[in-house]
């Protein structure tokens, strides 16, 4: 428990430096559960059980929301330095990052497919870990069109240029 929030604590202050937001990092923190929350359904209709390998899977799909997410509130706030508003903003940011979002979604899941169909014995023990990735992603990337710029327009702007920092 003590390594999971020293790691959580370490990639917010990544990202809080990338973005130089304190707020920001958090939205994309708080996207990862759904991504998780993907990778379940796809074990519970693909009839698998989670298993340890699945957590890999999970941990590789963190780093892909963070990345998707990333490439959205980077438009957006490159938007707000040009003195648009927060929705035109937001708006904006989904539809010019709908397109390579998008594609680095179904690349992945597809990707994926013939892992996950596989039945040979070799990979039966890898098709959590795939399950978890590609059904966490597809989740995930409806939560990122949709969560992150609702978050980025309720949110108070908290940039670090303007605390200080």
């Amino acid at each position: 428990a003590n390594n999971f929030l020293i790691a959580v604590l370490a990639i917010y202050v990544l990202l809080a430096s990338i973005l130089r937001s304190y707020s920001q990092p958090l939205i994309i923190l708080a996207i990862i559960p759904f991504g998780l929350t993907g990778s379940v359904i796809g074990h519970l209709l693909l009839g698998f059980d989670m298993t340890f390998l699945s957590l890999f899977g999970v941990v590789a799909l963190s780093g892909v929301i963070i990345n998707d997410s990333i490439v959205l509130i980077d438009y957006f706030n490159q938007l707000r330095l040009e003195n648009t508003d927060k929705v035109t903003s937001a708006i904006e940011a989904v539809r010019r990052r709908f397109r390579p979002i998008l594609l680095t979604t179904l690349t992945t899941f597809i990707g994926l497919l013939p892992m996950i169909t596989e039945t040979s014995m070799q990979a039966q023990f890898l098709i959590p870990m795939a399950i978890s990735l590609a059904f966490g992603i597809m989740f995930a990337a409806l939560v990122i069109f949709l969560l992150v710029p609702a978050l980025l327009v309720l949110g108070r702007e908290n940039r670090m240029e303007e605390s200080g920092g």
